[in-house]
């Protein structure tokens, strides 16, 4: 796999320099900076191109292989009338892309919010911290601190009686805390919703259900992926995080039968998947090697890391990369296979960008302030194991 790391640009507390020497060639990255929906011109992504290959004369070459995230405007997922402006947007940023020789576009289709978890600090058996999500945690959040109109029909009755139980027990500041751990913006970003603004988001779908947002979904990639394809990049969806309904929203990139379901919506190999195996893994009924065989062709880029179910298998956290509920052996092991059959195949491109996702903060890092899940040494850790792994398989091979 060709082994990389996401990077948030120059605030990015982890630097290129940091990515370099982990042993990656390839820089993960977008212009975090460009609002939602706009355009993204050659001249900014030239800009954010230099700044990852500033260095290359002088130490180990590195490359900006991967856009993470070219995120898709409400208004699309909405199936406004507006869709129709962000959608040439997005068409043009993908030729400009093209143009600048960057081949691979991550995107994700969630409503509203990116990746949601209850406790950014979890501490774990060795002292690291990690990333968890909690289910009576996010209904304390839904009942008693969004207080959302109609949100007890998403909970058990025994989840409900505990929830505000915990709720009247918690602290201002521990309600403060869960409050801004659920409405932390993207990846990238330090912004937060307000709750009465997150509030208002969540009514804008409340007509929006399951088949509206799949509708929508197959409608934005029917118009992009043929343009996609035309200009050589490949356009990979990232799953939902967690995968499953929050909030009352639908979630519809969560199963084998989702991902199904889209690949045929547009059958060209641009119209392809991020296969995030924590994402995925979190539910027992992905078949995860099975999967990678399935999809093959259509996986362009891979997130590994693994999440660990707990007793109430709605809750999880972040696991050590080669521990939790994912065979990463098994993972690995398949998409080997599929890159040697790319290769016997003559595809030009046979390494499959691979990053480690959200390590554990850890050492240093403990001290130090990172992107939740994106400190420098819990991925360094994950990133060294993968690579051991990937080598005693094709040694093995």
């Amino acid at each position: 796999m060709l082994q990389t790391m996401r990077w948030f640009g120059s605030n990015d507390p982890v630097s290129l320099m940091d990515i370099r020497q982990a042993g990656c060639a390839g820089v993960v990255t977008a212009l975090h900076q460009i609002p939602v929906g706009e355009l993204w011109s050659v001249e900014a992504i030239e800009e954010r191109k230099r700044l990852v290959e500033a260095q290359n004369d002088t130490y180990s070459p590195l490359r900006w292989a991967v856009v993470e995230s070219l995120p898709v405007h409400e208004d699309i997922k909405k199936g406004r009338p507006s869709r129709t402006t962000y959608i040439e947007n997005y068409k043009q940023s993908i030729r400009n892309l093209a143009a600048c020789g960057i081949r691979t576009v991550c995107y994700n289709f969630m409503p509203v919010l990116d990746w949601s978890r209850t406790n950014l600090k979890y501490e774990m058996p060795d002292g690291s911290r990690a990333l968890r999500f909690v289910w009576e945690d996010f209904a304390v959040f839904d009942l008693c601190i969004l207080k959302r109109p109609g949100a007890e029909s998403d909970y058990e009755p025994e989840i409900i009686e505990s929830a505000h139980q915990k709720f009247g027990q918690m602290t201002p500041e521990q309600i403060a805390e869960l409050s801004n751990i659920v409405l932390l913006g993207l990846p990238g970003s330090e912004e937060a919703f307000t709750l009465d603004t997150f509030q208002g988001l969540l009514n804008e779908y409340a007509t929006i259900g399951d088949a509206e947002l799949r509708k929508n979904l197959y409608y934005f990639i029917q118009q992009v992926a043929p343009v996609a394809q035309e200009v050589g990049v490949d356009l990979c969806i990232h799953p939902d995080d967690p995968p499953r309904p929050l909030l009352g929203l639908p979630r519809v990139v969560s199963t084998e039968v989702d991902l199904a379901q889209l690949m045929a919506a547009s059958d060209v190999t641009a119209n392809g998947i991020t296969f995030c195996t924590g994402s995925l893994g979190i539910r027992p009924d992905n078949d995860l090697p099975g999967m990678i065989q399935r999809f093959g062709e259509r996986i362009h880029f891979i997130h590994l890391r693994t999440t660990k179910r707990e007793d109430d298998q709605r809750n999880f956290h972040e696991a050590d990369h080669l521990a939790g509920d994912v065979d990463m052996y098994a993972v690995i092991k398949a998409i080997v296979l599929e890159q040697k059959r790319r290769k016997q195949a003559g595809i030009g491109e046979t390494s499959i960008p691979m990053r480690p996702d959200h390590g554990h903060q850890m050492l240093d890092d403990l001290h130090k302030k990172t992107y939740p899940g994106y400190s420098a040494i819990g991925r360094l850790r994950g990133l060294a194991e993968l690579r051991g792994l990937e080598y005693g398989i094709e040694r093995s091979l």
